[in-house]
């Protein structure tokens, strides 16, 4: 295993990496108001499925098994591309019966301990899954939980009944962890008329102990419509600023154009400021670090690199942190070569490698009145400004 598979909050707590995962993905989350299941739904910038099934293979569960609705194999298996780890298995009528079904074709890799975790609950905090295998050392099941914050009424007819005593009740998340052949003997054995709501209830109905672990608020469940309007800012704003010197015997590119001129941009890649600056832009609005971070100067593999594909790549991180692109303002601050005639084109070439309209992309030029070494001609620097919008 390696190291960050074997890392160990508390003594005698499994390593990292001793434990499968089941995820339940066959409901059809109609109540989410998408226009297909909730788990294949969009949710910042990716699959609502993809995100706990990404955070558990990090964590070392081996293997994933994905309950899901019949004839969604197709669907499932785009969203979760390039996940290791991963099969899938068709669900039941219920949530109880999904799981029995992953339980079972799970049975032949006889896993010590498996984590059981509804899709819908799309962030699963790393240090929930230290605590729940810590759990299992002392106990053969374990369920984050949270404490209730309001107070409760007994509802009759519309009416208030009673009150409940809030301080002995928690709120019940996923995953939840158990030893592995405990929960399936289980799922075995359940045979009520009523649908089990959790793994939990599964357990304690043969008796087996279910220990409690703190929670975290941001195992929230996706459940309405709402709850894909992105809580993240609705706009964002980055900057972006460079500069290259100009040098005989090197290409001058610029905005994605190669342009003739008597000297060019001297860097380690192509050193086109001006995409280099919405790089930068565009990272600095997702909270991304800035160019050198992506594409360090030291790497020997960006030497005489295009930087065409530096935006790409931060298009990429973009759309992964839940975003699009709103418009793009970029400057461009030199002497020479005058900007004028390649204005349009650059807008063009701009608009293509971040895939939006041209209207939501502006390129503008100004001088320093000859002061400062954009004034000498010793360099070029380029400004932008980029504005992204959350993902519907």
């Amino acid at each position: 295993m390696t190291p960050a598979m074997t890392q160990a909050t508390t003594p005698g707590m499994p390593e990292r990496g001793e434990f499968a995962a089941i995820i339940v993905a066959a409901g059809q989350g109609l109540r989410a108001g998408q226009p297909l299941p909730k788990q294949f739904a969009l949710w910042r910038g990716k699959p609502v499925l993809r995100h706990s099934a990404e955070t558990l293979a990090a964590a070392g569960a081996n293997p994933i098994f994905v309950a899901i609705p019949g004839g969604a194999e197709g669907a499932t298996r785009a969203a979760l591309s390039g996940i290791a780890n991963i099969r899938l298995i068709v669900g039941g009528a219920t949530r109880q019966m999904s799981v029995a079904n992953a339980l079972s074709a799970l049975e032949g890799d006889a896993p010590e301990f498996v984590l059981i975790h509804d899709a819908a609950r799309p962030i699963l905090p790393a240090a929930v899954i230290d605590r729940l295998l810590a759990a299992l050392v002392d106990a053969p099941g374990a369920i984050p939980v949270l404490p209730v914050v309001d107070s409760l009424s007994i509802d009759a007819a519309g009416k208030m009944s009673g009150s409940a005593d809030r301080d002995s009740l928690r709120r019940v998340q996923t995953p939840q962890a158990f030893r592995f052949a405990d929960i399936l003997a289980a799922h075995r054995a359940w045979d009520s008329p009523i649908s089990a709501g959790d793994d939990a209830q599964v357990a304690l109905a043969v008796g087996l102990e279910v220990a409690h672990v703190a929670g975290d608020e941001a195992l929230r469940k996706l459940t309405f419509a709402e709850d894909f309007m992105a809580e993240l800012p609705p706009m964002r704003t980055g900057m972006g600023y460079d500069v290259h010197r100009l040098a005989a015997g090197e290409e001058l590119w610029l905005g994605g154009l190669l342009i003739p001129h008597d000297r060019g941009l001297a860097g380690h890649s192509d050193a086109d400021v001006a995409l280099h600056a919405v790089v930068d832009a565009l990272l600095g609005s997702v909270g991304e670090g800035d160019i050198g971070q992506h594409f360090p100067p030291s790497d020997p593999q960006w030497k005489g690199a295009r930087s065409a594909q530096f935006v790409e790549h931060a298009v990429m991180l973009v759309t992964k942190a839940g975003y699009r692109i709103g418009n793009v303002d970029l400057t461009i601050i030199c002497e020479a070569p005058k900007i004028g005639p390649y204005r349009d084109a650059m807008r063009m070439k701009l608009a293509e490698l971040l895939s939006v309209d041209t209207g939501q992309v502006n390129v503008k030029a100004t001088t320093t009145e000859r002061l400062g070494f954009a004034g000498r001609e010793e360099g070029i620097a380029a400004q932008a400004i980029a504005t992204v919008l959350a993902l519907a």
